[in-house]
């Protein structure tokens, strides 16, 4: 996926700046609020990441070349975190 534009920095960076300013006409302050947090929040993911990708190249397990994991385990490691989270909600449940 191709969706960082080969433009240079200041120009990306500005762009940032423009989209920003449009929003703000459209939305209440609760909603930039929000908006602004759910951005940041993705960018923490695409930061983390990205960082713990270089990590992995530095130290030599770069696995962009390994296969990925299969439909069913995938599904089976995804059940194992859902389970793990409800695990953890039900604790704070029970210590309310």
């Amino acid at each position: 996926m191709n969706l960082i534009p080969n433009v240079p920095a200041k120009v990306f960076s500005f762009s940032a700046v423009i989209v920003g300013y449009l929003l703000i006409d459209d939305l209440t302050a609760n909603e930039q609020n929000a908006l602004g947090n759910w951005l940041m929040l993705v960018a923490q993911v695409l930061s983390t990441n990205a960082y713990y990708k270089q990590v992995q190249a530095e130290r030599g397990l770069d696995q962009s070349n390994k296969k990925s994991p299969s439909p069913e385990e995938t599904i089976a490691i995804m059940q194992r975190m859902v389970e793990a989270m409800q695990k953890e909600i039900d604790n704070i449940k029970k210590s309310l």
